[in-house]
């Protein structure tokens, strides 16, 4: 498990330090088993964090990883989050029984737009209720670029109240990803409770440079292995 140290990294980085903050996203419609095997060698090789996959390929990564130490994990109620807390509550446990070892559940953005913050802290606890006996990471999935920064810090401070591991800027498919403003944001409302998790639209080494420096522990990306390569050049 990781710790709970929400404290920016080390920017002396080198591909053994970046690798393990790196989650190597494969989150597309659309696809081949190539791809996902493409995905597994991959994250051995360079030595990510783990494999973000939906549902649906957790048993196969589970299967390609055996021997590694590269983690497993579930995208729930992706990437809208306009599931039920039931059906959330399920789709975590299925994954979890399946092999995965993190969870990153996005959370229902419009049951927040509309002051129903019951249901958005059901969610967070269900989830927590199911990773953290088992060890398992448990993120929550803000999707920043729909929400003002009042209700980010808000989904923050039920994210630490019901113990998450991290929060997470974004799924990736909505109008905007990380920014650096809104992981300084999000830091600054968890600080050492919880991680801050940046991803969407990230590319660059230059952008996981900033979003580390204004407090992200962890980067998702689908461009991990062109990041990497970047550092090294």
């Amino acid at each position: 498990m990781e710790q709970k140290s929400g404290t920016p990294v080390n920017l002396e980085l080198t591909r053994a330090s970046l690798g393990p903050r790196i989650d190597h996203t494969f989150l597309k419609p659309y696809g081949t088993p190539a791809d996902i095997e493409r995905l597994c060698g991959e994250a051995s090789e360079y030595g990510f964090a783990m494999v973000a996959v939906t549902p649906a390929e957790v048993e196969r990564c589970v299967e390609l990883l055996k021997g590694s130490t590269v983690r497993v994990g579930a995208a729930i109620g992706f990437p809208l989050g306009q599931n039920t807390v039931e059906t959330k509550t399920f789709e975590t446990s299925d994954a979890i029984s399946k092999g995965a070892t993190e969870i990153d559940m996005v959370i229902n953005v419009r049951a927040l737009q509309a002051g129903n913050e019951v249901v958005i802290a059901r969610e967070i606890r269900e989830m927590v209720g199911l990773c953290a006996p088992n060890s398992i990471i448990s993120k929550v999935i803000l999707e920043t670029c729909y929400l003002s920064d009042e209700q980010k810090q808000r989904v923050c401070q039920i994210a630490v109240e019901e113990g998450a591991n991290f929060v997470k800027t974004s799924t990736g498919f909505g109008v905007g990803g990380a920014t650096v403003h809104d992981v300084a944001l999000m830091y600054s409302a968890v600080r050492d409770r919880a991680q801050v998790k940046a991803s969407g639209g990230i590319r660059t080494l230059q952008q996981v440079l900033d979003l580390m420096t204004a407090g992200a522990t962890r980067i998702g990306t689908s461009n991990g292995v062109a990041i990497l390569n970047e550092l090294e050049r």
